[in-house]
């Protein structure tokens, strides 16, 4: 890692340019390309993809999207003279523009008798364009939204509704995107205090997400990825593009600060947060891939782009940010910072602070802490006891837009269930008998039998309730599981409403087997990584703590309506069946970059002391600034996405906003550390066995076994010398039983041995270098010192305090 950190700093023109190259190729080539974006929902073995395979053979569907126009008058009828007189000339006229293939008024036939409401007061119209939603032109659709409602006013209202309509009424494309990157800017130039510094974050953000987005864009015309996906990408691409520069500025600046020259600085920030910041990166991306194991086609495409992005701004953050620290040199500091540097010389470390002083408040009282760490979240998770999954439709956009005027106008004319109504297709059995029972079941507003064809007929079924309703789900089931048997027929019951039922139960059953996946490879890494048992324990808690309390805040906004107007979503609903497989992914693994970027410090201060209360208190100090900061960015990324027009996006948004929120404000810096102090020296607990057949993967960079120097003495060859002296109190009187440790700089330990009656003790060095010497006894404070070992022995006696914790000189 070193020496690739060191190449891109050094080449860093020809590290810009191939970047810059590979940003504006991917962004031409996609541009050219176009966009082939397409919602798979594959439900292999449910009745709605039955029904939709039945009417796929019969009734081949038409390739374009069909939208409604609906009108309603204020007085009289829409019959008469006067309203027909300016609708009709309307619909004329866009049924003549070139990418419409048909409109169906209520003013011609008997069919079209039925398009206007039994009191006569509103109708409506169904235009079908030539092509899907996503490939009609926007020009088309605002010709015909504009048309359409230029024959309203006077008492004349009209509404257009429909997937390509929706489009057009949502802001512009990339302002989410730009308000997150604004607001992320100014939390950046608040902790930095440099614009220069401010800038790299951004910068690799904007680079991984911009090839990330256009690589996802070409990737749609030989794969299918949902149109979510985009957003979805940008979404979690900044997040995490943003805190991983940050992570390795931070620790950048902090080597300049202490006097290393910026090359160095630059070097050691890669091979140290570089390292964790790869480890992270593959978390998110397992956790990610964890959804694939729902076997839920539409998720495929989500996995794919939000992985590639994340793969990217993590090949940004290590090669890109290098050689853009070597533009700016000692820059990256602030001109306070670079003034009193020069001024005054080397900052020493500071252990002072709010950070500081709340870590060792975390130490002095973890039970307090953790209880009311736990309430709040118990507290925050209730809500998520009545979750239900769903799918949101037109009818929960906000109240001011014309495609939830035109769905409640529909609502008012025809009944709540009109929106969705039920398709039951029929292949063999008594059609007749079997309208007559569903007209007879409660539930159903009407039912009529279209013209059969190549045997089978479509039933189509309008509820009584809305097509997100509670009493609507249980009128599906009463149909499959009474209604059709009872009949004697063989039918399927579809429909979007039903599809989005049994994705929903389909979720909502593997659920288990995908949370279970990946707190099970979450659980695997970091046992690895840090070679014990509770810390992954620990945080596999954590995670599902974090992930009930988000649902529940999300159950209460979405579900419940709480604060919905505030944030201008629109109307209450049940959540996205597709949210809790997304949200989760992208929960576990962005918990897992808190936990790694946590522990990883404590882990290190731990394997130089062997003093758990003293790691976890350094660790939390050194690391809960940045975390936090980490987390207040992505929050603000998150919660720019409520204007993104999209409500999956919008729902997404919100909940992993709160998840981090909670995951790093709450968890990371109150109740994982005073579980830790809690638990103490089992914390860092692993069975002899399993310690010899785990795999090495050091978050850490790796050091020479041998020696600072290398130059170890072979295999079987004693020590190059020794260390030893004296533990003693500050009165003078021996320590016996004191656990005196040698140690690399590092953290990895060389010997171990205990001091005898008179306090004496003798460590064996492998070669002259430098060392930590770590000493711990009971009753007394730990003590870690740096130690330089010429040629000979070294005689170093040992001074311990009593209680509190000593601190590395």
């Amino acid at each position: 890692m070193a020496a690739w950190a060191r190449w891109c700093y050094r080449h860093r023109l020809v590290v810009l340019l191939i970047w810059v190259g590979a940003l504006l190729g991917l962004g031409f080539s996609a541009s050219s390309a176009g966009t082939e974006y397409a919602n798979v929902f594959s439900l292999p073995n449910t009745d709605s993809k039955s029904a939709y395979d039945l009417m796929e053979k019969a009734f081949p569907a038409s390739a374009g999207d069909t939208d409604t126009v609906v009108w309603k008058t204020d007085g009289g009828s829409v019959r008469d003279a006067a309203v027909k007189s300016r609708v009709q000339p309307a619909l004329d006229e866009i049924a003549g523009m070139k990418g419409v293939g048909e409109v169906t008024g209520p003013y011609a036939g008997e069919r079209g008798a039925a398009q206007i409401s039994r009191d006569g007061k509103i109708a409506y119209a169904q235009i079908t364009f030539t092509e899907r939603a996503n490939s009609v032109p926007k020009e088309l659709v605002q010709d015909v939204l504009d048309t359409a409602r230029q024959a309203g006013g006077g008492g004349l209202d009209v509404e257009l509704g429909g997937q390509a309509i929706q489009r057009v009424q949502e802001p512009p494309q990339g302002l989410s995107e730009s308000v997150g990157i604004l607001a992320a800017a100014l939390v950046l130039f608040l902790a930095f205090g440099s614009l220069f510094a401010m800038m790299l974050p951004i910068g690799i953000a904007v680079f991984g997400v911009g090839t990330g987005l256009f690589t996802v864009q070409l990737l749609s015309h030989t794969t299918d990825i949902p149109d979510i996906a985009p957003l979805l990408s940008s979404l979690i691409g900044l997040g995490v593009g943003i805190d991983y520069a940050l992570f390795i500025v931070t620790r950048h600046r902090r080597g300049v600060l202490r006097g290393m020259d910026p090359e160095e600085a630059a070097v050691t920030a890669l091979n140290t947060s570089g390292r964790a910041v790869l480890f992270a990166g593959g978390t998110v991306c397992i956790a990610l891939a964890g959804m694939l194991v729902t076997n839920l086609r539409f998720l495929d495409g989500v996995v794919i782009g939000t992985s590639v992005t994340v793969v990217l701004s993590v090949l940004a953050a290590t090669t890109l940010l290098p050689a853009l620290l070597g533009f700016l040199g000692p820059r990256v500091l602030s001109r306070r910072q670079r003034r009193r540097l020069a001024a005054t010389g080397p900052e020493p470390e500071r252990t002072s602070g709010p950070a500081a002083r709340w870590s060792a408040t975390v130490q002095r009282r973890p039970r307090s802490i953790a209880v009311l760490a736990v309430v709040v979240m118990a507290v925050l998770a209730l809500p998520v006891l009545s979750l239900r999954l769903g799918a949101t439709d037109q009818g929960n956009d906000d109240a001011s837009t014309t495609t939830r005027k035109a769905y409640d106008l529909l609502a008012e004319g025809f009944g709540p269930g009109f929106n969705g109504p039920l398709q039951v297709v029929v292949s063999a059995g008594d059609t007749t008998t079997l309208v007559k029972d569903i007209r007879g079941t409660e539930g159903v507003a009407q039912a009529a039998a279209l013209p059969p064809r190549g045997g089978v007929t479509v039933v189509q079924v309008v509820p009584t309730t809305s097509p997100q309703s509670v009493q609507t789900d249980d009128l599906i089931d009463t149909l499959r599981d009474r209604v059709i048997p009872d009949a004697g027929a063989t039918a399927h019951v579809g429909g979007v409403t039903a599809v989005s039922k049994d994705f929903a139960t389909v979720t909502g059953d593997r659920l288990p087997l995908f949370v279970a996946t990946i707190i099970g490879l979450g659980f695997l890494l970091l046992l690895v990584a840090f070679r014990s048992l509770v810390v992954p324990l620990t945080a596999a808690l954590m995670n599902l703590i974090a992930a009930a309390a988000s649902f529940g805040v999300l159950t209460a906004i979405f579900q419940w309506g709480w604060g919905l107007d505030l944030l201008g979503l629109g109307k209450e609903g049940p959540i996205n069946a597709f949210l809790p497989v997304i949200m989760l992914s992208l929960l576990f693994g962005l918990s897992m970059d808190y936990q790694v970027f946590l522990v990883s410090r404590m882990h290190e201060e731990w394997v130089h002391t062997r003093d758990n209360a003293r790691a976890v208190r350094v660790g939390l100090a050194e690391t809960s600034r940045v975390i936090n900061s980490a987390a207040l960015i992505m929050v603000c990324v998150f919660m720019a996405f409520v204007l993104s027009g999209d409500s999956g996006a919008a729902m997404a948004g919100v909940g992993l906003a709160a998840a981090v929120a909670l995951d790093a404000f709450v968890l990371r810096t109150a109740l994982v550390p005073a579980a830790m102090h809690l638990l103490g020296r089992s914390n860092w607990w692993l069975p002899p066995w399993l310690e010899k057949r785990l795999p090495h993967l050091a978050v850490e960079p790796a050091e020479d076994p041998s020696g600072p120097h290398g130059g170890g003495s072979g295999a079987g060859a004693g020590p190059s010398t020794v260390v030893h002296g004296f533990i003693r109190t500050a009165d003078g009187d021996p320590v016996e039983g004191a656990t005196v440790t040698l140690l690399t700089r590092g953290g990895l330990r060389l010997d171990e041995v205990g001091s005898l009656a008179d306090g004496s003790y003798i460590v064996a060095v492998p070669a002259p270098g430098g060392y930590l010497l770590s000493t711990t006894a009971d009753a007394y404070a730990t003590s870690a010192r740096r130690i330089e070992v010429l040629d000979g022995p070294l005689v170093y006696d040992v001074e311990l305090a009593e209680g509190g914790v000593d601190a590395v000189n």
